[in-house]
């Protein structure tokens, strides 16, 4: 735990230091759980975008996508469910004056019996080497079945309670388990109460006039409201998908934990519609296509697991996060739902609209099922930088820090660095940075030894240092030093772009799905 909590203050550190992420509104003290993307963190966000934009939409012929409005109806949140049913269980701690999420607390103490039998099994492998049996051990060792036969018991009454909304068992599975406040350690808990989340607003010039509105707090049900809109006009035939990225917002209590959990957060979504009955299998499909997707950025196998829900939510009739490993532990980074046809039919019945498809292939209208693949850009985001940072013991016994993110995703491509401030060597660079601007974002860097520049690159992910020296005058020739490996190559100007391509264009990456 230690540990964990020293990487995420090195992440937190790190992610200023070096422009990545600011609080919002700092200067007057800053605004609890928004934050600011700076200029290495907005470009690393939209890298991120766009390799989940071009995957989803420009691989698949049958996804198109969809930017709808933060402002809609007010009836469009009482249909969806969010106004009656969007809710949290909180909990307050009556020492410490400390609020939490009742479910989360309960979750919390669930992992750590799954980590204590995780623990057992490391070391039962190390013990037996290959003639270990991890299926076998876990169904026979006493300490591993009574952990994972805990985590389960304690995990299914909660969900059993908070599905008949009986938060006076949620309580008592607090106090039962005796989960005390992180901060005091108190266990003095009040009752849990059940909170919405949505924010409210006001539409029309003056107050008696106003409309009552929310900020989405989802942007699903865009997609819902526009399935005909795209179906008819796009001639969209079943199966088919509707992508969309974009802000929502929740006026979440317990914001903690960086930008994993804000106010105002970017959510990538795709609403895939099947026919009734088929749902199933594409909801495996997606599951399998998206864990993919994850895996091609490189972050490591072992660093994913998928977790099914023992609640499933009023509308689904399967669902499951890819969960990742945080520097603060597992925790949901997408999710995979199968939503049946609950959206549809309750748009249909508050709107009075037909929200139907005509299926040439079967003779037949009916409401489509819908797999819903959701994934939040600031939890990729954060999953990404925090899994890139790293300190590095060098040979020579020094040390660096470097943030090895995917080359796809780098803010900067590549650092054009002149060995000195004169002699020609400025302009050399400029004119390779007025040459390979238009295919990659690049930075410029003339001050201080080179070996510091290096540093400096290193810190904020860029994959390639070109250092423009006073051979190049004669040879044509620079020297490229790549990120990861630190090897330095001498490679003709003309060789640049290729070389570069080679690394860090979208679609090298997008071959490997």
């Amino acid at each position: 735990m230690k540990n964990q909590e020293d990487q995420f203050k090195k992440v937190l550190s790190h992610a200023k230091e070096y422009g990545f992420i600011f609080q919002s509104s700092e200067i007057y003290d800053g605004l609890s759980a928004v934050y600011d993307y700076a200029q290495n963190g907005v470009e690393l966000k939209k890298n991120i975008r766009d390799y989940w934009w071009n995957a989803m939409v420009q691989m698949h012929e049958n996804i198109v996508g969809l930017d709808s409005a933060i402002f809609m109806h007010p009836t469009t949140w009482k249909a969806s469910g969010h106004v009656d049913a969007f809710n949290d269980p909180l909990i307050d701690n009556k020492d410490s004056k400390k609020r939490y999420r009742a479910d989360v607390l309960i979750e919390d103490y669930a992992e750590k019996l799954n980590i204590k039998a995780q623990k057992e099994i490391k070391k039962a492998s190390k013990r037996f080497g290959e003639a270990f049996n991890e299926e076998e051990f876990i169904t026979t060792n006493p300490r591993v079945v009574k952990y994972l036969s805990q985590k389960e018991t304690v995990l299914k009454r909660m969900a059993k309670s908070l599905e008949n909304e009986d938060l006076k068992d949620v309580k008592a599975l607090i106090e039962e388990l005796e989960i005390a406040c992180p901060v005091s350690g108190s266990k003095n808990w009040t009752d849990v109460k059940q909170f919405n989340l949505m924010f409210g607003t006001k539409l029309g010039a003056t107050a008696e006039s106003a409309m009552d509105l929310y900020l989405r707090p989802e942007t699903a049900q865009g997609i819902f409201v526009n399935f005909a809109n795209v179906q008819k006009t796009g001639r969209m035939k079943i199966p088919f998908g509707i992508a969309q990225t974009g802000k929502a917002f929740r006026n979440e209590i317990v914001a903690r934990q960086f930008i994993f959990r804000m106010r105002e957060f970017e959510q990538m979504e795709m609403q895939f519609f099947v026919r009734p009955g088929e749902e199933l299998k594409w909801y495996e499909h997606w599951k399998e296509k998206r864990l993919n997707w994850h895996l091609s950025l490189g972050l490591g196998k072992e660093n994913y697991r998928f977790h099914d829900h023992d609640k499933l939510a009023h509308y689904a009739n399967a669902a499951t996060d890819i969960e990742f490993n945080f520097p603060f532990g597992f925790k949901e980074l997408e999710g995979i739902h199968s939503r049946t046809d609950f959206d549809l039919k309750a748009h249909e019945e508050h709107s009075g609209k037909k929200l139907q498809y005509f299926d040439h292939e079967v003779n037949n209208s009916y409401v489509p099922y819908v797999i819903e693949t959701s994934i939040g850009l600031d939890r990729m985001f954060l999953a990404v930088f925090s899994n890139s940072l790293q300190n590095e013991i060098l040979e020579d016994g020094s040390e660096r820090v470097v943030m090895k993110i995917p080359s796809v995703l780098a803010p900067t491509k590549a650092a054009i660095l002149p060995l000195v401030k004169k002699d020609g060597l400025p302009e050399i660079a400029q004119s390779i940075i007025d040459d390979l601007k238009f295919d990659f974002n690049l930075s410029y860097d003339e001050k201080d030894a080179i070996g510091r520049r290096y540093r400096r690159q290193d810190a904020v992910g860029t994959p390639f240092c070109i250092t423009v020296d006073h051979d190049t005058k004669e040879d044509n020739c620079v020297t490229i030093r790549f990120r990861d490996s630190m090897e330095q190559k001498r490679v003709a100007i003309t060789d640049l772009k290729s070389i570069i391509a080679k690394e860090v264009s979208m679609s090298t990456w997008l071959h490997k799905l």
